[in-house]
């Protein structure tokens, strides 16, 4: 673990000449979702992961968290580490900040990978989201959490796998709960800012979510795809929106996949 001269605390892993993948994580939780990808992907990527401000053992946001924000925090990691190309990988508010990197610094990235990422909503799906805000400002963090677990895991996982449901749930209650509402209006409205980019986006791009994903849809996934020339969409059966926990293999193979096909090409 190291803190970057901005405040993000970061680990970095895997072979020194290796491609860098970088994780991004989602709302509310840290760098340790990844604790079941970094040993894998280590094996033949540099594999970068982090926390944002405000999150984790990063630094508080130093201005109201915006996707553009983000953007520039991960700039000013990569910088520092002197990355000048890496493949992005995010996760939900990860997989928008990670579109909106590639719109506002394109020359950094090689390729994407989107998880369980919105798109465009339809007027009573953004109502619905915008309320969830609201309930958090009002009640904090612990205000929607349970609500928010249901969505996030099957009823299967969460009586079978309490540990890790706890785990998440411990990572999002220590959240300072101003921020948390902060980031979390992000989520609500910053898609608004990467729905039909332009200039589009080109390059290699995976996006995947899954079957029972109510607010990152396999319609949604389908729609970033379309947006993007030559993207793949994979659709995890059966899971809900964190189920790159609950089944990590499941999303492991197509991600190698996806990586070994882009660098296979150009050797």
């Amino acid at each position: 673990m190291a803190k970057s001269v901005n405040g993000t605390v970061y680990e970095i892993s895997g072979p020194e000449s290796a491609p860098v993948v970088t994780l991004i994580h989602g709302l509310g939780i840290n760098r340790q979702l990844w604790d079941d990808y970094v040993p894998e992907l280590s094996r033949n990527y540099r594999v970068l992961s982090y926390d944002l401000y405000g999150h984790g053992e990063s630094i508080p946001p130093p201005e109201v968290p915006s996707l553009k924000l983000f953007s520039k925090q991960l700039k000013g990691l990569l910088e520092e580490l002197q990355i000048d190309k890496s493949v992005i990988l995010g996760f939900s508010l990860g997989g928008m900040i990670n579109r909106r990197f590639t719109m506002d610094f394109p020359e950094y990235v090689q390729a994407l990978i989107i998880l369980n990422s919105p798109h465009e909503r339809d007027p009573g799906e953004q109502k619905i989201i915008e309320e969830r805000v609201a309930q958090t400002a009002e009640g904090g963090t612990q205000g929607t959490l349970e609500a928010s677990l249901e969505r996030w895991f099957t009823p299967e996982f969460r009586s079978g796998n309490c540990e890790v449901v706890d785990k998440m749930r411990k990572w999002i209650l220590r959240d300072d709960p101003v921020t948390y509402t902060q980031c979390r209006e992000v989520l609500a409205k910053g898609v608004k800012e990467l729905i039909r980019p332009y200039p589009p986006i080109e390059v290699p791009a995976l996006v995947m979510t899954c079957e029972n994903d109510s607010g990152s849809t396999p319609e949604m996934s389908y729609a970033i795809s379309s947006e993007i020339k030559g993207a793949k969409t994979v659709i995890v059966p059966k899971l809900q929106h964190v189920g790159l926990m609950e089944k990590p293999e499941l999303f492991l193979e197509p991600i190698s996949r996806f990586l070994d096909g882009i660098f296979s090409k150009k050797n």
